[in-house]
């Protein structure tokens, strides 16, 4: 799982690394359709002590084009040295793996899409020796999701938009449409984006916004079995269980089995609220 929002926005890629061949033509970008997606390992340093890695590099296969390796760098502001670094990734690459090498660059205000689109030149001004033009996606180029059907449809793509427009006005309500969304597929999968999303928002009041969203609609829907739910029930049984184990009351297979299969709080809390006092396990069943 991701631990930052600058980790986040790139490593989604390495999470679903066809990801790109989704997002790229909601931006007008076309690429080659790939066959096959090989993640690569990210580590540039050469013998010479000077480390550098890009973020995200992915071997690209394809039935009619050949193979070519995509570098995935997440920029979070303009940085006169980013140039630079780019333009000795791209050669490295070429050097190293004698494919050609494509820099996707993603960003979440379009101050920073803007800036980092901009073509690299390296030469005198009579000849251009190198040329980079790095693929930008950004909150100008890739569409919002708002509707929830559709964001239903491809949830790795919807939380990249989501993530990428982190900074937008509409944020609310593309915020708003995935949790709709991940509500209703629920089970591991949602599950997992929904945390990947909250790490990824990194401001505290976008983060607790989607707390907030995720808790409303999942409240809605008692025993659907949904994904805050289910993360409520296994967490209050755990509770339960380790209170007891504290107070070093004997849980046999049989009741721990009936505690981790409940799946309504309310009893929980009843067996919870029990366990505080209870000499034995058969205290929490009484009368239930």
């Amino acid at each position: 799982m991701v631990s930052s929002p600058h980790e986040a926005m790139h490593q989604i890629f390495r999470e679903d690394p066809r990801l790109f061949a989704r997002a790229l033509p909601k931006a007008g970008i076309a690429l080659p359709e790939p066959t096959e997606v090989q993640l690569l390992d990210t580590d540039l340093t050469e013998i010479r002590p000077l480390e550098r890695r890009v973020d995200t590099l992915l071997r690209v296969d394809t039935a009619d084009n050949g193979s070519y390796l995509l570098a995935i760098e997440m920029q979070g502001r303009r940085d006169p040295d980013k140039p630079n670094s780019w333009t000795y990734y791209l050669a490295h690459l070429y050097a190293k793996y004698e494919l050609p090498p494509v820099l996707l660059v993603v960003c979440q205000d379009k101050t920073t899409a803007s800036w980092a689109a901009e073509p690299i030149r390296i030469g005198p001004s009579t000849h251009t020796s190198i040329a980079v033009f790095p693929v930008v996606l950004g909150p100008d180029n890739l569409p919002a999701i708002i509707d929830p059907d559709e964001a239903a449809q491809d949830l790795g793509l919807s939380v990249f938009s989501a993530l990428t427009h982190a900074k937008d006005p509409a944020l609310p309500a593309i915020l708003d449409a995935l949790a709709t969304a991940l509500v209703d597929t629920g089970g591991e999968i949602a599950k997992d984006w929904a945390e990947f999303i909250e790490i990824g928002l990194g401001d505290p009041r976008t983060r607790a916004l989607w707390r907030n969203l995720m808790a409303t609609y999942t409240s809605r829907f008692p025993g659907s079995g949904t994904l805050i739910e289910e993360t409520r029930l296994q967490s209050r049984a755990e509770d339960i269980l380790r209170l007891l184990t504290l107070r070093g009351i004997d849980i046999p297979e049989a009741a721990r089995e009936r505690i981790t299969g409940c799946a309504d709080l309310e009893t929980l809390g009843t067996w919870f609220d029990r366990a505080v006092t209870a000499t034995g396990v058969e205290e929490l069943f009484a009368d239930m």
